[in-house]
């Protein structure tokens, strides 16, 4: 009787029960919906022909590429500086820069230099809040 009021917590898998339950949901809400609407599914061909030709493919696989680029390099580039944040702020202000400029159809100088201020300023702020008033580091 005395086990039915004693709680033992595995700490080394206790912050994976959350991920697996709402995992769990999303994919049974999933096959729910791919189950009622498998109908509407299965005739959308067309449309997503139709979606594929008129997409812009330099953005879409420059920022695929770019976010990749910038994921990788965070954790090696902070290994660099530990416990600073620095990989996260060396690698956002570029991060930032390029995806800015791959989403500008032109590049007039005023504009280049507004998005150059906000990939130095908003990382810097980000990376100083979380620094100075979190107390927190990041990668």
């Amino acid at each position: 009787m005395g086990s039915l009021t004693q709680v033992t917590i595995d700490f080394e898998q206790s912050h994976l029960l959350f991920p697996t339950l709402i995992g769990g949901i999303l994919l049974t809400l999933g096959l729910a919906i791919v189950v009622t609407r498998r109908r509407r599914i299965a005739t959308a061909g067309a449309y997503w022909r139709g979606i594929l030709s008129r997409m812009d493919r330099l953005r879409l696989l420059g920022t695929l590429a770019l976010t990749v680029l910038y994921f990788s390099l965070m954790v090696p580039v902070g290994d660099l500086w530990p416990n600073t944040g620095l990989g996260f702020l060396i690698c956002s202000i570029p991060y930032v820069l390029a995806t800015g400029l791959l989403y500008m159809h032109e590049w007039p100088a005023k504009q280049v230099a507004i998005m150059l201020a906000i990939a130095v300023i908003g990382p810097g702020l980000v990376w100083w809040l979380f620094a100075e008033i979190f107390f927190l580091t990041l990668p």
